[in-house]
């Protein structure tokens, strides 16, 4: 497999290289900006954090159709879906979603665990997305509560060149094998709409629409319409059905800007029975009825927001406030599978709802220097909601709550001289839910020549304990598992050393290379732990978590033709505690690769794009009651797409097509499951539902 893929990605190399020509024109890239982390938008170059970059030429190559698909190409990023129920979150530095705070336009997003935290990344889409930036590390003092492992801030578009602009999409995709336009069909059906109107110098709106039908993919089961009764019913990835749409108002003028920008979300996510119940119907002919309890779930969600960037005399000011409400709900029904109709159904009802209110505020260049500088900023968030979820199901009176959090945060910037620049930060937390919590940071860039940095950043963060771990009560017959009110925070830190530098040869050859290490230690981890037998559980703050990561790329570019190469190293350590043990802490290690090549042809503009990832074989310890902490493991596996695009008509049209994962990835075998004194400890992790293929037509005018 190594070699067919070393094969496959020297040939696309070697025919690109051949195949170039040099680009006439020659045009000089404008400089990348990003806003993460920063007092204000300014040049990636100058930036005091490491921020990785994924811009919207990149998303559009790529022809992913959310977040969560753009994301699972890049490295030491790693999204895990959720076949029950539908989500898929980002994991960094081993840790899961609920450690990356998900920002849009600086906004943390409400989803059903927080805010900004475990956000289900398909829900987000990319027709109007202008970026992507990605911070690695504890970043505590600039966004708060769970941004433990890094900070996704996804940026959206706010501005045209023209006077009115529409553009648009449709795109269908199989799943694996399976196609079908037609309604209860199979595959991927998505459009897309967007509208941007210059209505004067100062006033620009744009509204937009984006629809994602996702028909589900049976795999090993036998779908909706399947009747017999061994419990191979439904579906390994349930269907689900999203509409989104938004709309923004924004003013410039002077040194005054600010939007309006109103979302709002609605998906439908299907859950079918695998089991089926035989019903006589007694009408003296032998009837039988076979009859399925299936479920639907929906989810609402509403954002408003409004930002503003003014002067108040040489004082800087940026704003964020933001109302959010999401509403997920859910009823079940009597299906009738051969007659294909719904006998009989309950009503809706609402089991997890939250109201978010938001503001975070920035105030900077107070002294108006160039040298010295210190930004005073706020956050606060009032949540107010309840939840009825429990261990899977619904049980009793939904629980009510509500979370007031503010928080203060001081930085400097003192730029020491022309190469060296420095940032101390901290931040005090207050909350009436827990103590009082305190972060800082330490950010230092040192511009090692003309076209080289060298950053360190050292930082912490916390994450306040969620509300199943706080609320959770789970108690019958055969189960016992509780939450804890008593938890404490978990609190993160790291520290990490970043270095790049580019040139260009006398050839024209314009080369990029960069190497990251980072570490992230984590205490007073939250975990649900045995603390009687058979089956009494509980969360505690029980145990640590240590990880390092090195990794290193090269980017070469030259005329039409890109190829970028990533490799990375990381170590994980934890310490499980449990009943009776605790395992060890030695450190298990995951190497990851990935490639990038995009060729355009120059008479045609015909774009070329090939994109790799391989993730090795995953070691973690498990508790398994036979033996005690043992090590189990997840196989390796390599994902590949390659797209192939052609603009026509003045470039008001593009058509793409291609094959995404085209390895065949669907489940890989795993140890790293818990066994018990009847049933083996072997698995596997549903990861893909296999190659597909798409056919994409954009437009714009």
């Amino acid at each position: 497999m190594k070699k067919k893929v070393l094969s496959v990605l020297s040939l696309s190399v070697a025919l690109w290289v051949n195949a170039q020509e040099k680009d006439s024109l020659n045009q000089k890239k404008i400089e990348e900006v990003v806003i993460t982390g920063q007092y204000m938008q300014q040049s990636i170059n100058k930036s005091i954090y490491k921020v990785d970059v994924i811009d919207a030429e990149q998303i559009k190559n790529m022809a992913a159709t959310n977040v969560a698909e753009v994301l699972n190409q890049s490295l030491n990023i790693q999204i895990t879906p959720d076949t029950r129920s539908g989500n898929s979150t980002a994991r960094i530095m081993g840790l899961n979603g609920d450690y990356v705070k998900i920002l849009i336009d600086n906004i943390p997003v409400v989803g059903d665990t927080g805010l900004g935290s475990n956000i289900d990344l398909t829900k987000i889409t990319l027709s109007n997305i202008e970026r992507i930036e990605i911070v690695k590390g504890s970043m505590g003092v600039e966004y708060g509560n769970g941004a433990v492992a890094g900070v996704i801030n996804i940026i959206t578009k706010k501005t045209s060149t023209k006077k009115i602009s529409v553009r648009g999409s449709l795109q269908e995709e199989t799943v694996r094998d399976q196609y079908d336009l037609k309604k209860r069909g199979n595959g991927r059906h998505i459009q897309n709409l967007n509208v941007d109107y210059n209505i004067s110098n100062e006033w620009f709106a744009s509204i937009n629409f984006n629809h994602n039908q996702f028909m589900g993919f049976a795999g090993e089961s036998k779908g909706y319409k399947y009747f017999g009764q061994d419990n191979q019913r439904g579906y390994e990835w349930n269907p689900k059905d999203q509409y989104d749409a938004s709309a923004l108002l924004r003013y410039s003028k002077n040194k005054t800007t600010f939007f309006y920008k109103l979302s709002f979300l609605n998906e439908k996510f299907n859950f079918y029975n695998p089991e089926v119940n035989r019903n006589p119907l007694n009408d003296g002919l032998g009837g039988v009825a076979y009859e399925s309890r299936d479920r639907e779930y929906n989810t609402n969600r509403w954002v408003h927001q409004f930002n503003i960037q003014t002067n108040l005399g040489h004082i800087r000011y940026m704003g964020d406030f933001s109302y959010q409400n999401q509403d997920r709900q859910y009823f079940d029904y009597n299906y009738d599978i051969p007659n294909r109709a719904v006998k009989s159904k309950q009503e809706k009802q609402s089991y997890y709802k939250t109201d978010v209110i938001y503001s975070r505020g920035m105030f900077s260049n107070f002294l108006d220097s160039k040298v010295f500088d210190f930004q005073l900023g706020y956050e606060l968030d009032y949540t107010n909601g309840y939840a009825a979820l429990i261990a899977g199901d619904f049980l009793g009176e939904a629980v009510k709550r509500k979370i007031f959090t503010y928080s203060n945060f001081l930085s400097a910037e003192w730029n020491v001289s022309d190469k060296f620049s420095l940032r101390p930060g901290v931040r005090l937390s207050l909350s009436e839910n827990f103590n009082n919590q305190y972060n800082y940071s330490l950010s230092a860039r040192y511009k090692t020549s003309e076209n080289s940095n060298l950053r360190a950043v050292v930082g912490s963060a916390n994450r306040f304990p969620k509300y199943d771990e706080l609320y959770t009560y789970f108690v019958n017959i055969n189960h016992d598992v509780q939450g804890n009110p008593d938890l404490n925070p978990e609190k993160g830190f790291s520290a990490g050393l970043f270095w790049d530098q580019n040139f260009v040869t006398h050839n024209d050859w314009r080369i990029a290379y960069g190497a990251d290490a980072l570490y992230l230690d984590v205490r007073d981890r939250i975990e649900m732990v045995m603390v009687k037998e058979p089956s009494t559980y509980k969360y505690m703050n029980l145990n640590t978590y240590k990880n390092l990561l090195i990794s290193a790329n090269v980017d070469f570019r030259k005329d039409q033709f890109a190829l970028s190469l990533r490799g990375s190293v990381s170590g994980t350590s934890v310490s499980l505690i449990d009943l009776k043990s605790s395992s060890p802490t030695d450190f298990q290690y995951l190497v990851q690769a990935g490639a990038t090549a995009t060729y355009k042809l120059k008479n045609t503009d015909t774009n070329f794009a090939l994109y790799y990832k391989f993730t090795g074989p995953d070691r973690l310890y498990v508790s398994d009651p036979t033996e005690g902490f043992r090590l189990g493991k997840i196989d390796s596996f390599h994902m590949m797409d390659f797209i192939v695009s052609q603009p026509f008509w003045n470039k008001h049209f593009e058509i793409s097509a291609g094959v995404k994962n085209i390895f065949d990835v669907t489940r890989l075998n795993s140890t790293a499951v818990a066994g018990s004194a009847h049933t083996a400890a072997n698995g596997f992790v549903n990861l893909y539902y296999g190659r597909s293929y798409f056919a994409r037509l954009m437009f714009q005018f």
